[in-house]
Protein backbone atom coordinates (compact mmCIF):
# COMPACT_ATOMS: atom_id res chain seq x y z
CA UNK A 1 0.00 0.00 0.00
CA UNK A 2 2.87 2.36 0.76
CA UNK A 3 4.38 1.74 -2.68
CA UNK A 4 1.06 2.43 -4.34
CA UNK A 5 0.74 5.63 -2.35
CA UNK A 6 4.10 6.90 -3.65
CA UNK A 7 3.13 6.17 -7.26
CA UNK A 8 -0.29 7.77 -6.82
CA UNK A 9 1.25 10.78 -5.14
CA UNK A 10 3.75 11.23 -7.95
CA UNK A 11 0.97 11.06 -10.55
CA UNK A 12 -1.17 13.69 -8.85
CA UNK A 13 1.68 16.00 -8.03
CA UNK A 14 2.84 15.73 -11.62
CA UNK A 15 -0.60 16.72 -12.88
CA UNK A 16 -0.69 19.85 -10.76
CA UNK A 17 2.93 20.74 -11.49
CA UNK A 18 2.35 20.45 -15.23
CA UNK A 19 -0.68 22.68 -14.94
CA UNK A 20 1.31 25.23 -12.95
CA UNK A 21 3.90 25.44 -15.74
CA UNK A 22 1.31 25.69 -18.51
CA UNK A 23 0.80 29.13 -19.94
CA UNK A 24 -2.96 28.93 -19.49
CA UNK A 25 -2.26 27.42 -16.63
CA UNK A 26 -20.60 -5.82 -6.92
CA UNK A 27 -19.19 -8.41 -6.72
CA UNK A 28 -18.44 -12.01 -5.91
CA UNK A 29 -15.67 -13.93 -7.67
CA UNK A 30 -16.01 -17.55 -8.69
CA UNK A 31 -13.13 -19.79 -9.61
CA UNK A 32 -12.74 -21.54 -12.90
CA UNK A 33 -13.98 -20.94 -16.41
CA UNK A 34 -15.27 -24.52 -16.51
CA UNK A 35 -17.57 -23.88 -13.55
CA UNK A 36 -18.94 -20.71 -15.15
CA UNK A 37 -19.47 -22.48 -18.49
CA UNK A 38 -21.41 -25.23 -16.78
CA UNK A 39 -23.58 -22.67 -15.01
CA UNK A 40 -24.36 -21.04 -18.34
CA UNK A 41 -25.96 -24.18 -19.78
CA UNK A 42 -27.37 -25.83 -16.64
CA UNK A 43 -31.22 -25.97 -16.53
CA UNK A 44 -33.06 -24.59 -13.51
CA UNK A 45 -32.82 -27.15 -10.73
CA UNK A 46 -34.50 -27.78 -7.43
CA UNK A 47 -32.35 -26.05 -4.85
CA UNK A 48 -32.01 -27.32 -1.33
CA UNK A 49 -32.12 -23.80 0.12
CA UNK A 50 -32.11 -20.09 -0.91
CA UNK A 51 -28.36 -19.79 -0.36
CA UNK A 52 -27.64 -22.56 -2.89
CA UNK A 53 -29.98 -20.87 -5.36
CA UNK A 54 -28.16 -17.58 -4.87
CA UNK A 55 -24.80 -19.23 -5.50
CA UNK A 56 -26.02 -20.89 -8.69
CA UNK A 57 -27.63 -17.65 -9.90
CA UNK A 58 -24.47 -15.63 -9.38
CA UNK A 59 -22.42 -18.26 -11.19
CA UNK A 60 -24.81 -18.09 -14.14
CA UNK A 61 -24.75 -14.28 -14.11
CA UNK A 62 -20.95 -14.15 -13.99
CA UNK A 63 -20.85 -16.54 -16.97
CA UNK A 64 -22.61 -13.86 -19.02
CA UNK A 65 -26.15 -15.18 -18.79
CA UNK A 66 -28.15 -12.74 -16.66
CA UNK A 67 -31.52 -13.90 -18.01
CA UNK A 68 -30.87 -17.50 -16.94
CA UNK A 69 -30.14 -16.39 -13.38
CA UNK A 70 -33.48 -14.66 -12.79
CA UNK A 71 -35.57 -17.60 -11.56
CA UNK A 72 -32.90 -18.76 -9.13
CA UNK A 73 -32.50 -15.19 -7.88
CA UNK A 74 -36.26 -14.95 -7.33
CA UNK A 75 -36.19 -18.20 -5.37
CA UNK A 76 -33.35 -16.90 -3.23
CA UNK A 77 -34.99 -13.49 -2.81
CA UNK A 78 -38.25 -15.10 -1.66
CA UNK A 79 -36.18 -17.06 0.86
CA UNK A 80 -34.89 -13.84 2.39
CA UNK A 81 -31.44 -13.53 0.79
CA UNK A 82 -30.68 -9.75 0.73
CA UNK A 83 -28.04 -10.09 -1.98
CA UNK A 84 -30.56 -11.79 -4.28
CA UNK A 85 -33.09 -9.03 -3.60
CA UNK A 86 -30.46 -6.40 -4.28
CA UNK A 87 -29.27 -8.10 -7.49
CA UNK A 88 -32.81 -8.34 -8.82
CA UNK A 89 -33.37 -4.71 -7.92
CA UNK A 90 -30.34 -3.68 -9.92
CA UNK A 91 -31.29 -5.89 -12.87
CA UNK A 92 -34.81 -4.44 -13.08
CA UNK A 93 -33.48 -0.90 -12.64
CA UNK A 94 -30.97 -1.38 -15.47
CA UNK A 95 -32.96 -3.68 -17.76
CA UNK A 96 -30.21 -6.26 -17.34
CA UNK A 97 -31.50 -9.71 -18.36
CA UNK A 98 -35.09 -8.57 -17.71
CA UNK A 99 -37.36 -5.86 -19.06
CA UNK A 100 -36.67 -2.64 -17.21
CA UNK A 101 -39.22 -1.97 -14.50
CA UNK A 102 -38.44 0.74 -11.97
CA UNK A 103 -41.30 -0.22 -9.70
CA UNK A 104 -40.18 -3.85 -9.45
CA UNK A 105 -36.66 -2.61 -8.73
CA UNK A 106 -38.05 -0.33 -6.04
CA UNK A 107 -40.00 -3.21 -4.47
CA UNK A 108 -36.92 -5.43 -4.20
CA UNK A 109 -34.83 -2.65 -2.66
CA UNK A 110 -37.70 -1.68 -0.34
CA UNK A 111 -37.93 -5.27 0.89
CA UNK A 112 -34.33 -5.06 2.09
CA UNK A 113 -35.03 -1.76 3.85
CA UNK A 114 -38.24 -3.04 5.46
CA UNK A 115 -36.62 -6.19 6.83
CA UNK A 116 -33.47 -4.50 8.13
CA UNK A 117 -33.16 -4.79 11.91
CA UNK A 118 -30.25 -3.09 13.67
CA UNK A 119 -30.31 -5.63 16.50
CA UNK A 120 -30.01 -8.72 14.31
CA UNK A 121 -28.20 -7.30 11.29
CA UNK A 122 -25.45 -9.32 9.61
CA UNK A 123 -22.67 -6.80 9.09
CA UNK A 124 -21.25 -8.83 6.23
CA UNK A 125 -24.29 -7.57 4.30
CA UNK A 126 -23.69 -3.97 5.33
CA UNK A 127 -22.83 -2.69 1.85
CA UNK A 128 -25.87 -4.38 0.28
CA UNK A 129 -28.24 -2.89 2.85
CA UNK A 130 -26.68 0.57 2.60
CA UNK A 131 -26.98 0.45 -1.18
CA UNK A 132 -30.66 -0.52 -0.89
CA UNK A 133 -31.35 2.46 1.39
CA UNK A 134 -29.74 4.76 -1.19
CA UNK A 135 -31.66 3.18 -4.08
CA UNK A 136 -35.01 3.55 -2.29
CA UNK A 137 -34.05 7.11 -1.41
CA UNK A 138 -33.38 7.94 -5.07
CA UNK A 139 -36.71 6.45 -6.16
CA UNK A 140 -38.46 8.54 -3.51
CA UNK A 141 -36.58 11.64 -4.58
CA UNK A 142 -37.62 11.36 -8.23
CA UNK A 143 -40.79 9.28 -8.01
CA UNK A 144 -41.79 6.57 -10.51
CA UNK A 145 -43.85 7.37 -13.59
CA UNK A 146 -47.41 6.19 -13.93
CA UNK A 147 -48.26 7.39 -10.41
CA UNK A 148 -46.78 4.18 -9.02
CA UNK A 149 -44.65 6.15 -6.56
CA UNK A 150 -45.05 9.83 -5.80
CA UNK A 151 -41.90 11.88 -5.27
CA UNK A 152 -41.19 12.36 -1.57
CA UNK A 153 -37.93 14.29 -1.01
CA UNK A 154 -38.42 14.29 2.76
CA UNK A 155 -38.49 10.48 2.79
CA UNK A 156 -35.43 10.47 0.52
CA UNK A 157 -33.67 12.73 3.03
CA UNK A 158 -34.52 10.35 5.87
CA UNK A 159 -33.19 7.32 3.98
CA UNK A 160 -29.99 9.05 2.84
CA UNK A 161 -29.36 10.39 6.34
CA UNK A 162 -29.82 6.96 7.92
CA UNK A 163 -27.41 5.25 5.50
CA UNK A 164 -24.93 8.13 5.71
CA UNK A 165 -24.78 8.02 9.52
CA UNK A 166 -25.53 4.41 10.46
CA UNK A 167 -23.46 2.78 7.71
CA UNK A 168 -21.08 5.67 7.01
CA UNK A 169 -21.76 4.91 3.36
CA UNK A 170 -19.95 7.26 0.98
CA UNK A 171 -22.61 7.14 -1.74
CA UNK A 172 -25.32 7.91 0.81
CA UNK A 173 -23.26 10.83 2.06
CA UNK A 174 -22.89 12.08 -1.51
CA UNK A 175 -26.62 11.79 -2.27
CA UNK A 176 -27.46 13.51 1.02
CA UNK A 177 -25.07 16.33 0.16
CA UNK A 178 -26.59 16.71 -3.31
CA UNK A 179 -30.05 16.98 -1.79
CA UNK A 180 -28.92 19.64 0.69
CA UNK A 181 -27.08 21.53 -2.07
CA UNK A 182 -29.93 21.47 -4.60
CA UNK A 183 -32.87 21.59 -2.21
CA UNK A 184 -36.32 20.11 -2.90
CA UNK A 185 -39.91 20.51 -1.66
CA UNK A 186 -39.70 20.06 2.10
CA UNK A 187 -35.89 20.10 2.06
CA UNK A 188 -34.42 23.63 2.10
CA UNK A 189 -30.98 24.25 0.67
CA UNK A 190 -28.11 24.07 3.14
CA UNK A 191 -24.73 24.44 1.46
CA UNK A 192 -22.76 24.13 4.68
CA UNK A 193 -24.39 20.76 5.41
CA UNK A 194 -23.74 19.74 1.82
CA UNK A 195 -20.03 20.58 2.13
CA UNK A 196 -19.81 18.69 5.43
CA UNK A 197 -21.22 15.47 3.96
CA UNK A 198 -19.20 15.83 0.77
CA UNK A 199 -16.02 16.14 2.82
CA UNK A 200 -16.78 12.89 4.67
CA UNK A 201 -17.36 11.05 1.39
CA UNK A 202 -14.38 12.69 -0.32
CA UNK A 203 -12.09 11.41 2.43
CA UNK A 204 -13.26 7.91 1.50
CA UNK A 205 -12.09 8.50 -2.11
CA UNK A 206 -15.62 8.95 -3.46
CA UNK A 207 -14.72 10.60 -6.75
CA UNK A 208 -17.97 12.48 -7.43
CA UNK A 209 -17.86 13.90 -3.90
CA UNK A 210 -14.28 15.05 -4.37
CA UNK A 211 -15.22 16.81 -7.61
CA UNK A 212 -18.34 18.51 -6.26
CA UNK A 213 -16.67 19.56 -3.00
CA UNK A 214 -13.74 20.91 -4.99
CA UNK A 215 -16.05 22.96 -7.20
CA UNK A 216 -17.92 24.38 -4.20
CA UNK A 217 -14.71 25.38 -2.40
CA UNK A 218 -12.99 26.75 -5.50
CA UNK A 219 -15.93 28.95 -6.52
CA UNK A 220 -17.25 29.74 -3.04
CA UNK A 221 -20.60 28.15 -3.90
CA UNK A 222 -22.55 28.74 -0.68
CA UNK A 223 -19.42 28.24 1.44
CA UNK A 224 -16.32 30.38 2.11
CA UNK A 225 -14.05 30.14 -0.92
CA UNK A 226 -10.90 28.03 -0.49
CA UNK A 227 -9.56 27.97 -4.02
CA UNK A 228 -6.40 25.96 -3.40
CA UNK A 229 -8.15 23.30 -1.33
CA UNK A 230 -10.90 23.10 -3.92
CA UNK A 231 -8.29 22.64 -6.65
CA UNK A 232 -6.71 19.84 -4.63
CA UNK A 233 -10.00 17.95 -4.43
CA UNK A 234 -10.66 18.43 -8.13
CA UNK A 235 -7.17 17.10 -8.92
CA UNK A 236 -7.84 13.96 -6.89
CA UNK A 237 -11.22 13.53 -8.58
CA UNK A 238 -9.69 13.98 -12.03
CA UNK A 239 -7.22 11.16 -11.41
CA UNK A 240 -9.94 8.84 -10.12
CA UNK A 241 -12.57 9.60 -12.76
CA UNK A 242 -13.37 6.96 -15.39
CA UNK A 243 -16.01 6.37 -18.04
CA UNK A 244 -18.44 8.68 -19.77
CA UNK A 245 -20.50 9.25 -16.64
CA UNK A 246 -17.56 11.10 -15.09
CA UNK A 247 -16.38 13.08 -18.10
CA UNK A 248 -17.79 16.20 -16.42
CA UNK A 249 -15.07 15.87 -13.79
CA UNK A 250 -12.32 16.30 -16.37
CA UNK A 251 -14.11 19.27 -17.92
CA UNK A 252 -14.59 20.87 -14.51
CA UNK A 253 -10.93 20.40 -13.62
CA UNK A 254 -9.76 21.87 -16.94
CA UNK A 255 -11.90 24.95 -16.40
CA UNK A 256 -10.67 25.40 -12.82
CA UNK A 257 -7.00 24.96 -13.65
CA UNK A 258 -7.28 27.66 -16.32
CA UNK A 259 -8.95 30.01 -13.86
CA UNK A 260 -6.42 29.30 -11.08
CA UNK A 261 -3.45 31.58 -10.51
CA UNK A 262 0.07 30.55 -9.55
CA UNK A 263 -0.63 30.92 -5.83
CA UNK A 264 -3.70 28.67 -6.10
CA UNK A 265 -1.69 25.97 -7.87
CA UNK A 266 1.29 26.08 -5.54
CA UNK A 267 -0.91 25.99 -2.43
CA UNK A 268 -2.92 23.13 -3.95
CA UNK A 269 0.34 21.18 -4.31
CA UNK A 270 1.04 21.63 -0.61
CA UNK A 271 -2.47 20.49 0.34
CA UNK A 272 -2.21 17.54 -2.02
CA UNK A 273 1.12 16.33 -0.67
CA UNK A 274 -0.16 16.61 2.90
CA UNK A 275 -3.34 14.72 2.02
CA UNK A 276 -1.42 11.87 0.39
CA UNK A 277 1.03 11.62 3.29
CA UNK A 278 -1.89 11.22 5.70
CA UNK A 279 -3.50 8.54 3.55
CA UNK A 280 -0.42 6.55 2.56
Amino acid sequence: MAGYGRVFQATLVGALFAAALAPNGDALAFDGAEKSAAAATRPLEIFKDPRQALQAALESYSAGNPASSVEALKYAAAGGEPLAQWKLGRMYADGDGVQRDDYKAYEYFQEIVDKYDEDTANWREKSVVASAFVAVGLFNLKGISGDRLQADPEEALRLFLYAATHFSDANAQYQLARLYRDGAPGVPKDHMQAARWLNLAAEKNHVDSQALLGQMLFSGDGVPAQRARGLMWMTLAREGASGKAQEWIHAQYDQAIRAANDNDRQAALVYLEDHLKRRY
